[in-house]
Protein backbone atom coordinates (compact mmCIF):
# COMPACT_ATOMS: atom_id res chain seq x y z
CA UNK A 1 0.00 0.00 0.00
CA UNK A 2 1.29 3.63 -1.07
CA UNK A 3 2.11 6.23 2.12
CA UNK A 4 0.66 9.03 0.29
CA UNK A 5 -2.04 9.38 3.38
CA UNK A 6 0.41 10.61 5.64
CA UNK A 7 1.87 13.64 2.85
CA UNK A 8 -1.24 16.02 4.32
CA UNK A 9 -0.85 15.78 7.82
CA UNK A 10 3.39 15.96 7.24
CA UNK A 11 2.70 19.20 5.44
CA UNK A 12 0.58 20.94 8.21
CA UNK A 13 2.84 19.26 10.90
CA UNK A 14 5.98 21.20 8.72
CA UNK A 15 3.96 24.38 7.76
CA UNK A 16 4.26 24.25 4.51
CA UNK A 17 1.15 24.66 1.95
CA UNK A 18 -0.82 21.61 0.75
CA UNK A 19 0.32 20.26 -2.66
CA UNK A 20 -3.27 20.04 -3.69
CA UNK A 21 -3.35 24.57 -3.41
CA UNK A 22 -0.70 24.70 -5.88
CA UNK A 23 1.28 22.01 -6.81
CA UNK A 24 1.69 20.77 -10.42
CA UNK A 25 2.08 17.12 -11.88
CA UNK A 26 4.90 16.39 -13.93
CA UNK A 27 3.87 12.55 -15.05
CA UNK A 28 0.61 12.03 -16.92
CA UNK A 29 0.71 8.32 -15.57
CA UNK A 30 0.55 7.59 -19.77
CA UNK A 31 3.71 8.74 -21.29
CA UNK A 32 7.00 11.01 -20.99
CA UNK A 33 5.44 14.14 -22.33
CA UNK A 34 7.71 16.75 -20.56
CA UNK A 35 10.70 14.79 -19.64
CA UNK A 36 13.57 13.43 -22.07
CA UNK A 37 16.15 10.95 -21.87
CA UNK A 38 19.72 12.12 -21.83
CA UNK A 39 22.81 10.15 -22.77
CA UNK A 40 20.53 7.22 -23.72
CA UNK A 41 18.45 5.80 -26.17
CA UNK A 42 14.90 6.37 -26.12
CA UNK A 43 14.21 2.89 -24.51
CA UNK A 44 15.30 3.59 -21.26
CA UNK A 45 12.81 4.80 -19.90
CA UNK A 46 9.11 3.64 -20.98
CA UNK A 47 5.38 4.03 -18.90
CA UNK A 48 3.81 1.22 -17.61
CA UNK A 49 0.87 0.38 -15.65
CA UNK A 50 0.64 4.10 -14.72
CA UNK A 51 4.27 4.41 -13.83
CA UNK A 52 7.76 5.37 -15.04
CA UNK A 53 9.96 2.55 -15.70
CA UNK A 54 13.84 2.47 -15.72
CA UNK A 55 14.64 -0.49 -18.62
CA UNK A 56 17.44 -3.06 -17.37
CA UNK A 57 19.19 -2.31 -20.04
CA UNK A 58 20.34 1.01 -20.25
CA UNK A 59 22.80 2.17 -17.74
CA UNK A 60 24.44 5.03 -15.95
CA UNK A 61 24.66 8.02 -17.25
CA UNK A 62 21.30 7.19 -18.79
CA UNK A 63 18.92 9.61 -16.79
CA UNK A 64 15.42 11.45 -17.49
CA UNK A 65 15.29 14.81 -17.58
CA UNK A 66 12.21 17.46 -16.47
CA UNK A 67 11.10 19.98 -19.18
CA UNK A 68 11.98 22.79 -16.85
CA UNK A 69 14.93 24.02 -14.67
CA UNK A 70 13.70 24.85 -10.77
CA UNK A 71 15.67 26.89 -7.91
CA UNK A 72 13.55 26.23 -4.92
CA UNK A 73 10.48 23.76 -4.49
CA UNK A 74 8.11 20.76 -3.13
CA UNK A 75 8.90 17.83 -5.13
CA UNK A 76 6.99 14.81 -4.61
CA UNK A 77 6.17 11.20 -5.50
CA UNK A 78 6.58 7.58 -4.84
CA UNK A 79 9.18 5.08 -5.85
CA UNK A 80 9.02 1.19 -5.91
CA UNK A 81 11.53 -1.10 -4.13
CA UNK A 82 11.60 -5.06 -5.33
CA UNK A 83 15.03 -6.44 -4.78
CA UNK A 84 18.08 -4.78 -5.77
CA UNK A 85 17.51 -1.44 -7.17
CA UNK A 86 20.07 1.24 -7.19
CA UNK A 87 18.71 4.63 -8.47
CA UNK A 88 18.77 8.23 -7.75
CA UNK A 89 16.62 11.47 -8.08
CA UNK A 90 18.64 14.61 -8.97
CA UNK A 91 18.04 18.14 -8.65
CA UNK A 92 19.98 21.53 -9.16
CA UNK A 93 21.05 18.89 -12.55
CA UNK A 94 23.48 20.99 -14.88
CA UNK A 95 22.59 21.17 -18.53
CA UNK A 96 25.97 19.57 -19.18
CA UNK A 97 28.08 18.02 -16.21
CA UNK A 98 27.75 16.00 -13.50
CA UNK A 99 24.40 15.68 -11.77
CA UNK A 100 25.61 14.44 -8.64
CA UNK A 101 28.52 16.56 -8.40
CA UNK A 102 27.23 19.93 -9.68
CA UNK A 103 23.80 19.37 -8.25
CA UNK A 104 22.75 16.81 -6.04
CA UNK A 105 21.45 13.88 -6.20
CA UNK A 106 19.16 11.50 -3.42
CA UNK A 107 20.34 8.01 -3.33
CA UNK A 108 17.69 5.31 -3.96
CA UNK A 109 18.85 2.21 -2.69
CA UNK A 110 17.22 -1.01 -1.18
CA UNK A 111 19.16 -1.81 1.81
CA UNK A 112 17.56 -0.95 5.32
CA UNK A 113 21.37 0.21 7.02
CA UNK A 114 21.12 0.36 10.71
CA UNK A 115 24.15 2.52 10.71
CA UNK A 116 23.51 5.42 8.00
CA UNK A 117 26.12 5.74 5.49
CA UNK A 118 26.92 8.56 2.55
CA UNK A 119 25.63 6.06 0.05
CA UNK A 120 22.58 4.88 2.05
CA UNK A 121 19.38 5.00 1.12
CA UNK A 122 18.20 8.51 1.55
CA UNK A 123 21.98 10.31 1.51
CA UNK A 124 22.83 13.48 -0.56
CA UNK A 125 25.01 10.88 -2.56
CA UNK A 126 27.88 10.15 -2.12
CA UNK A 127 28.85 13.09 0.91
CA UNK A 128 25.76 13.67 3.00
CA UNK A 129 24.47 10.37 5.17
CA UNK A 130 20.77 10.14 5.82
CA UNK A 131 19.33 10.79 9.76
CA UNK A 132 17.76 7.15 9.29
CA UNK A 133 17.03 4.68 6.78
CA UNK A 134 13.47 3.41 6.33
CA UNK A 135 12.83 2.18 3.14
CA UNK A 136 10.34 -0.21 2.69
CA UNK A 137 11.07 -3.56 -0.03
CA UNK A 138 8.10 -4.74 -2.54
CA UNK A 139 5.76 -1.25 -1.77
CA UNK A 140 5.38 1.64 -2.86
CA UNK A 141 7.57 4.73 -0.62
CA UNK A 142 6.92 8.19 -0.76
CA UNK A 143 9.57 10.89 -0.94
CA UNK A 144 8.96 15.07 -0.47
CA UNK A 145 12.02 16.82 -1.37
CA UNK A 146 11.80 20.94 0.11
CA UNK A 147 14.28 22.71 -1.12
CA UNK A 148 14.18 26.25 -0.08
CA UNK A 149 17.68 27.55 0.19
CA UNK A 150 20.02 27.16 2.00
CA UNK A 151 17.46 24.73 3.75
CA UNK A 152 16.98 21.24 2.58
CA UNK A 153 14.83 18.85 4.69
CA UNK A 154 13.90 15.36 2.73
CA UNK A 155 10.83 12.85 3.67
CA UNK A 156 11.01 9.27 2.76
CA UNK A 157 7.55 7.54 4.09
CA UNK A 158 6.90 10.69 6.27
CA UNK A 159 9.73 10.51 8.61
CA UNK A 160 12.63 13.04 8.16
CA UNK A 161 15.59 11.81 6.60
CA UNK A 162 17.61 14.72 5.63
CA UNK A 163 17.71 18.23 7.51
CA UNK A 164 20.72 20.55 6.22
CA UNK A 165 21.46 24.02 6.03
CA UNK A 166 23.34 23.24 2.76
CA UNK A 167 25.76 26.65 3.04
CA UNK A 168 26.73 25.09 6.51
CA UNK A 169 28.09 21.59 4.75
CA UNK A 170 31.38 22.75 3.05
CA UNK A 171 30.57 19.22 0.05
CA UNK A 172 27.06 21.36 -0.99
CA UNK A 173 28.11 24.98 -0.48
CA UNK A 174 29.14 25.95 -3.77
CA UNK A 175 26.96 23.33 -5.67
CA UNK A 176 24.46 25.16 -8.44
CA UNK A 177 21.26 26.18 -6.91
CA UNK A 178 18.94 25.91 -10.39
CA UNK A 179 18.52 22.88 -12.44
CA UNK A 180 16.68 19.86 -13.83
CA UNK A 181 15.24 17.34 -12.07
CA UNK A 182 16.29 13.82 -12.84
CA UNK A 183 15.55 10.25 -12.39
CA UNK A 184 18.95 8.01 -12.65
CA UNK A 185 19.32 4.64 -14.70
CA UNK A 186 21.65 2.33 -13.56
CA UNK A 187 20.06 -0.36 -15.16
CA UNK A 188 17.44 -1.88 -12.46
CA UNK A 189 13.88 -2.03 -12.80
CA UNK A 190 12.78 0.58 -10.54
CA UNK A 191 9.82 2.56 -10.81
CA UNK A 192 8.58 5.89 -10.10
CA UNK A 193 4.51 7.75 -10.02
CA UNK A 194 2.44 10.18 -8.91
CA UNK A 195 5.34 12.90 -9.45
CA UNK A 196 4.03 16.37 -8.33
CA UNK A 197 5.70 20.01 -7.51
CA UNK A 198 5.07 23.43 -5.86
CA UNK A 199 7.73 26.08 -7.22
CA UNK A 200 9.09 28.52 -4.09
CA UNK A 201 10.19 31.75 -4.76
CA UNK A 202 13.70 32.02 -6.56
CA UNK A 203 16.39 33.87 -4.22
CA UNK A 204 19.57 33.90 -6.23
CA UNK A 205 20.42 37.14 -8.65
CA UNK A 206 22.40 35.86 -11.16
CA UNK A 207 23.47 39.56 -13.81
CA UNK A 208 23.39 37.97 -17.12
CA UNK A 209 26.97 38.70 -19.16
CA UNK A 210 25.95 36.72 -22.34
CA UNK A 211 23.17 34.65 -23.52
CA UNK A 212 22.52 36.07 -26.88
CA UNK A 213 23.83 38.24 -29.74
CA UNK A 214 21.61 41.20 -27.59
CA UNK A 215 24.73 40.88 -24.66
CA UNK A 216 27.48 41.55 -27.36
CA UNK A 217 27.12 45.15 -26.10
CA UNK A 218 27.70 44.87 -22.10
CA UNK A 219 31.19 43.69 -23.96
CA UNK A 220 34.17 45.82 -25.54
CA UNK A 221 37.70 44.28 -27.20
CA UNK A 222 40.27 45.10 -24.97
CA UNK A 223 43.59 44.15 -26.70
CA UNK A 224 44.40 42.34 -29.73
CA UNK A 225 42.78 41.22 -33.00
CA UNK A 226 40.17 38.47 -31.28
CA UNK A 227 37.31 37.01 -33.54
CA UNK A 228 34.33 36.46 -31.09
CA UNK A 229 31.08 35.42 -32.86
CA UNK A 230 27.91 35.95 -31.33
CA UNK A 231 26.27 32.16 -32.56
CA UNK A 232 23.14 32.85 -31.36
CA UNK A 233 23.34 31.38 -27.54
CA UNK A 234 26.67 30.42 -28.20
CA UNK A 235 29.61 32.81 -28.08
CA UNK A 236 32.55 31.92 -30.13
CA UNK A 237 36.50 32.81 -29.60
CA UNK A 238 39.43 32.71 -32.37
CA UNK A 239 42.63 34.53 -32.97
CA UNK A 240 44.04 36.33 -30.29
CA UNK A 241 43.03 38.87 -28.10
CA UNK A 242 41.01 39.37 -24.94
CA UNK A 243 37.12 40.51 -24.87
CA UNK A 244 36.25 42.30 -21.48
CA UNK A 245 32.90 43.17 -19.65
CA UNK A 246 32.36 46.86 -19.52
CA UNK A 247 30.95 46.62 -15.86
CA UNK A 248 33.33 46.18 -13.27
CA UNK A 249 33.63 43.32 -10.25
CA UNK A 250 35.48 42.36 -7.44
CA UNK A 251 33.96 39.86 -5.15
CA UNK A 252 32.06 37.65 -7.68
CA UNK A 253 30.96 34.33 -8.31
CA UNK A 254 30.89 33.53 -12.28
CA UNK A 255 29.01 30.31 -13.91
CA UNK A 256 29.32 29.36 -17.76
CA UNK A 257 30.14 26.32 -19.97
CA UNK A 258 32.70 26.20 -21.53
CA UNK A 259 33.95 23.51 -24.49
CA UNK A 260 36.97 23.80 -26.90
CA UNK A 261 38.86 21.77 -29.56
CA UNK A 262 41.69 19.53 -28.44
CA UNK A 263 44.44 20.96 -26.80
CA UNK A 264 42.99 24.62 -26.67
CA UNK A 265 44.52 27.21 -25.04
CA UNK A 266 42.19 30.14 -23.93
CA UNK A 267 41.60 31.75 -20.19
CA UNK A 268 39.01 34.14 -18.13
CA UNK A 269 40.78 37.34 -16.40
CA UNK A 270 39.71 38.50 -13.46
CA UNK A 271 40.53 42.15 -11.58
CA UNK A 272 41.56 43.68 -14.83
CA UNK A 273 42.54 46.99 -15.67
CA UNK A 274 40.70 46.58 -18.96
CA UNK A 275 43.91 45.81 -21.01
CA UNK A 276 44.34 42.07 -21.23
CA UNK A 277 47.46 40.75 -20.52
CA UNK A 278 48.97 44.04 -20.89
CA UNK A 279 47.26 45.62 -18.01
CA UNK A 280 46.52 44.70 -14.26
CA UNK A 281 44.82 41.28 -14.09
CA UNK A 282 44.69 37.65 -12.71
CA UNK A 283 44.07 34.65 -14.92
CA UNK A 284 42.32 31.09 -14.70
CA UNK A 285 43.48 29.25 -17.57
CA UNK A 286 41.63 27.32 -19.79
CA UNK A 287 44.17 24.68 -21.61
CA UNK A 288 43.27 21.17 -21.79
CA UNK A 289 46.83 19.54 -22.07
CA UNK A 290 47.53 17.44 -19.03
CA UNK A 291 51.14 17.79 -18.97
CA UNK A 292 51.24 21.61 -19.37
CA UNK A 293 52.89 24.18 -17.09
CA UNK A 294 49.35 25.55 -16.39
CA UNK A 295 46.31 23.34 -17.46
CA UNK A 296 42.82 24.18 -17.16
CA UNK A 297 41.98 25.82 -13.79
CA UNK A 298 44.89 26.87 -12.54
CA UNK A 299 45.75 30.52 -11.24
CA UNK A 300 48.43 31.76 -14.19
CA UNK A 301 51.76 31.92 -12.62
CA UNK A 302 50.58 31.65 -9.03
CA UNK A 303 49.12 27.79 -8.77
CA UNK A 304 48.81 24.94 -10.91
CA UNK A 305 45.41 23.06 -10.73
CA UNK A 306 44.63 19.22 -10.12
CA UNK A 307 44.13 18.50 -13.58
CA UNK A 308 40.59 18.03 -14.84
CA UNK A 309 39.39 15.04 -16.87
CA UNK A 310 38.03 17.28 -19.88
CA UNK A 311 36.77 15.46 -23.30
CA UNK A 312 37.74 18.02 -26.42
CA UNK A 313 34.49 19.62 -27.83
CA UNK A 314 32.22 18.81 -24.72
CA UNK A 315 30.87 21.31 -22.88
CA UNK A 316 31.91 21.22 -19.01
CA UNK A 317 30.47 23.58 -15.98
CA UNK A 318 32.91 26.30 -15.27
CA UNK A 319 32.76 28.25 -11.62
CA UNK A 320 35.32 30.67 -10.73
CA UNK A 321 34.57 32.67 -7.08
CA UNK A 322 36.68 35.08 -5.96
CA UNK A 323 36.46 37.25 -2.84
CA UNK A 324 38.66 39.16 -0.99
CA UNK A 325 42.21 37.36 -0.98
CA UNK A 326 40.71 34.33 -2.13
CA UNK A 327 39.55 32.25 -5.28
CA UNK A 328 38.22 28.83 -6.52
CA UNK A 329 37.72 26.88 -9.60
CA UNK A 330 35.38 24.55 -10.36
CA UNK A 331 35.50 22.30 -13.22
CA UNK A 332 32.81 20.05 -13.56
CA UNK A 333 31.85 19.94 -9.95
CA UNK A 334 35.70 19.20 -8.63
CA UNK A 335 37.33 21.88 -6.66
CA UNK A 336 40.62 22.06 -8.81
CA UNK A 337 42.40 25.24 -7.64
CA UNK A 338 42.06 26.93 -4.34
CA UNK A 339 44.27 30.51 -3.57
CA UNK A 340 44.48 32.90 -0.69
CA UNK A 341 47.03 35.38 -1.47
CA UNK A 342 45.68 37.77 -3.97
CA UNK A 343 46.90 40.96 -3.41
CA UNK A 344 45.29 42.63 -6.30
CA UNK A 345 41.52 43.63 -4.02
CA UNK A 346 40.70 46.69 -6.52
CA UNK A 347 37.80 46.07 -9.03
CA UNK A 348 38.57 44.97 -12.33
CA UNK A 349 37.15 43.48 -15.63
CA UNK A 350 35.92 40.22 -16.64
CA UNK A 351 37.53 39.44 -19.53
CA UNK A 352 37.86 36.09 -22.26
CA UNK A 353 40.89 35.29 -23.73
CA UNK A 354 41.18 33.94 -27.52
CA UNK A 355 45.03 32.91 -27.64
CA UNK A 356 45.70 31.11 -30.51
CA UNK A 357 44.59 31.06 -33.95
CA UNK A 358 42.56 27.75 -35.32
CA UNK A 359 42.03 27.04 -31.92
CA UNK A 360 38.76 27.97 -31.18
CA UNK A 361 36.56 28.09 -27.82
CA UNK A 362 32.85 28.58 -27.01
CA UNK A 363 31.11 29.89 -23.79
CA UNK A 364 27.47 29.86 -23.51
CA UNK A 365 25.48 31.12 -20.53
CA UNK A 366 27.66 33.70 -18.72
CA UNK A 367 26.43 34.83 -15.53
CA UNK A 368 27.85 36.62 -12.55
CA UNK A 369 26.99 37.19 -8.84
CA UNK A 370 28.21 39.90 -6.74
CA UNK A 371 29.05 38.83 -3.20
Amino acid sequence: MSGLSSVPALLAESGAAQTSGGSTSLFDGKSLDGWTVQHGPQSAFYVQDGAIVVHESSGFPTWLRSARQYENFDFQGEFFIQGWIDSGIYFHAPEHGRNTWVGMQMKIFQQRDEKPRSNSMGSIFPVIEPLKVNVKDKEWNDFRILMDWPSLRIWINGELIQNLNVESRPELKYRMRRGYLGLASLSYPIRFRNLRIRELPDKENWQVLYDGPADLGKWFVSEGKPHFAALDQVLWADGTGHLATKEKFRDFELRMYVRAVKDHNSGVLFRTSGQGLAGRHYEIQLHNVEESHYPTGSLYYFKRSVYPKIEPEKWFPFHLIVQDRHCMVEINGDTVMEYDELENLDEGNIELQAHRQGYWTEFKQIRVKRL
